[in-house]
């Protein structure tokens, strides 16, 4: 299977399809454009305060969600493992 394709496995029956990026990001929301200017934004605060190499390989996670900001209370370094295993 080549880039682009996605597999999705439903009540034990493996499915796939075809993805097409381009379309995915030109049909992105306001909303979705501005939680990935914070979330950009807030990667940028930590390198600043921490230095880059602290952050190589890991993910800055906002505790409280995106919309909460970007205050350094709201901000933490996790792995990416558990950054992106919560909901």
């Amino acid at each position: 299977m080549g880039k682009g394709v996605k597999k999705v496995k439903y009540r034990g029956k493996v499915y796939t399809y075809d993805r097409d990026y381009k379309k995915e990001y030109a049909d992105r929301t306001s909303e979705q454009k501005k939680n990935r200017s914070k979330r950009r934004k807030a990667r940028k605060k930590m390198e600043l305060k921490l230095g880059k190499s602290k952050l190589k390989g890991k993910d800055v996670d906002h505790i409280k969600g995106v919309k909460k900001g970007n205050g350094y209370k709201n901000l933490r370094v996790t792995s990416k493992k558990f950054n992106r295993s919560r909901k």
